[in-house]
């Protein structure tokens, strides 16, 4: 039988991997017997562990959510990947980087000398985006009103009068965060910039959840930052660059790249104008082919005779 010690960490891990445990399975599991199971969960009780028994045939255990936070068991798997996910904190705009900095000491300090040279040899430099940051309890608000499915009112960046939404997702994208929400007064999907919204209170009441347009999120999202309702960019178009499709690929987000020579590609890509999207393509710094449509090739007219004013 192992020592009290061991067997109450082994006991803490077990009831941490499953949500429920009939005494009897742990018993077996620890190779102990059911009395001495039902001592140890009282013994996990007085320091701190909410752990609730659940009546039934079977009888057995649960691990509650507490008052307060007790200890928790992570294997190696876990503790790498928060260790991880802590240091890219400063790229989420959310603006917890020195909690997260603590809890990454806190995390580190307690390693086992394997898994804390593994986190060691895994230093990230998490490069931030000169993004508002958002105040982390606008964000908990945010969370708990989607979670709930509650209707929310705030104010938004100045406007009047203040907003009634029902508020589905919260996202990030590019290093903001933002509320995917369907507007009441103006009966549509909205997106709007966390770092703008200062909610009200009370809240408002319960809704029953729309189906966003795409099926998705991600799709919604992702359509209407590409300017449309999820059909792709209102301009699209196509052309051929006197570069390399590699010097061309990693600039490129939302486009198609096809390589078609040592030197050549082809670049399909979208933007809100035929003048932006002209723009953009022009940014490259090659001799460019445009293969359509129309409205493309007389962006870049337009353009060149602007520039050729400024040069004047």
């Amino acid at each position: 039988m192992p020592k009290t010690s061991a067997r109450l960490l082994s006991l803490l891990s077990l009831l941490q991997a499953r949500r429920d445990w009939p005494g009897a399975l742990l018993a077996e599991r620890l190779e102990v017997s059911p009395r001495t199971v039902r001592r140890d969960v009282d013994r996990l009780r007085e320091l701190g562990y909410p752990i609730m028994t659940v009546k039934g045939p079977d009888g057995g255990y649960r691990l509650g959510a507490g008052a307060e936070l007790p200890p928790l068991l992570f294997d190696d798997e876990q503790a790498v990947a928060l260790a991880v996910a802590l240091q890219t904190v400063a790229t989420t705009g959310a603006g917890i980087e020195e909690a997260a900095a603590r809890a990454l000491n806190t995390v580190r300090q307690v390693m086992p000398t394997r898994l804390r040279h593994r986190v060691d040899a895994f230093r990230i430099t998490a490069v931030e985006r000169r993004n508002p940051r958002v105040d982390p309890q606008v964000l908990v608000t945010l969370g708990a009103a989607v979670h709930a499915r509650e209707v929310l009112r705030f104010d938004y960046g100045g406007a009047f009068p203040p907003r009634r939404v029902e508020p589905h997702h919260l996202v990030t994208w590019g290093g903001r965060w933002y509320l995917v929400a369907w507007d009441l007064a103006r009966e549509d999907w909205r997106t709007f910039r966390a770092d703008r919204i200062a909610p009200r209170t009370p809240g408002g009441p319960r809704f029953s959840p729309r189906e966003l347009p795409g099926g998705d999120v991600v799709t919604f999202v992702a359509g209407r930052f590409q300017g449309s309702d999820g059909s792709g960019w209102p301009c699209r178009g196509e052309v051929i660059l006197d570069l390399p499709a590699a010097a061309v690929s990693d600039y490129v987000r939302d486009g198609i790249v096809e390589e078609l020579g040592p030197d050549r590609c082809r670049l399909v890509l979208g933007a809100w104008s035929w003048p932006g999207l002209a723009a953009t393509i022009g940014r490259f710094d090659a001799d460019i082919e445009v293969v359509g449509p129309v409205e493309l090739r007389e962006a870049f007219g337009l353009l060149a005779r602007r520039y050729a004013r400024a040069a004047g």
